[in-house]
């Protein structure tokens, strides 16, 4: 009986142990399991996450020439200003003229910006000037000029105008109207009127004068 016991006793022992073997084993590969399920939710997230910062973080490119250091194509975040692209071109050259230029313009994704040159400036103003001539003669000795010049609701299509039909803007001299015209060679026809405002020597002011008076 006593050899009965201690025998039951030994088996019950093993049993007990490779219960408790596989107990562990399950236990441990349950806490394995969750613990890799934690990590793959975890990296997963961090996936999301990125993702989502990349979308958020949207990429517009715009053409910038004239003035500044390098004249480039620039990538830049959206909403990014005329100074973050001017920054990237390697700033200003020194004979830029950045009086009229609003440095907190915000841009949009295929514009065009030009930074004119004091000198091109300066030919500007002669362009000005010698058209105020002009319009003073005009004024005093031929009325004919004038009423043409008024024709009811004419606009001037910016896109097939010719350099005299340009050359009748207020503010727009011949050297300007060949800037207008070598613009449409260089870059197509206007997208906006407001798209003229890339040309040399058209500034805000200048645009606020022609504006109602061109079309595409």
């Amino acid at each position: 009986m006593k050899y009965i016991n201690k025998k039951t006793k030994i088996l019950l022992i093993i049993l007990i142990s490779i219960i408790a073997i596989v107990v562990g084993y399950y236990a441990y590969k349950n806490e394995k399991e969750s613990q890799n399920f934690i990590e793959e939710q975890n990296l997963e997230i961090q996936e999301n996450e990125i993702e989502k910062t990349n979308e958020e973080i949207k990429k517009i490119i715009v053409h910038i020439s004239g003035a500044v250091q390098n004249e480039c194509i620039v990538e830049l975040e959206e909403n990014s200003r005329i100074a973050d692209a001017i920054e990237k071109a390697g700033g200003f050259k020194e004979n830029a003229y950045t009086k009229d230029i609003n440095l907190a313009y915000k841009l949009e994704d295929g514009m065009k910006i030009y930074i004119p040159t004091i000198e091109e400036k300066e030919n500007e103003k002669t362009d000005v000037t010698t058209e105020s001539g002009i319009e003073n003669i005009n004024t005093k000795n031929n009325d004919t000029n004038i009423n043409e010049n008024k024709k009811a609701n004419s606009k001037i299509n910016i896109n097939t105008a010719t350099k005299e039909e340009l050359d009748t803007l207020p503010g727009i001299g011949p050297s300007t109207a060949e800037k207008i015209i070598n613009y449409r060679k260089e870059n197509g026809k206007f997208k906006s009127i407001e798209e003229i405002k890339d040309v040399s020597g058209i500034g805000d002011s200048k645009y606020e004068n022609i504006k109602d008076m061109i079309e595409i």
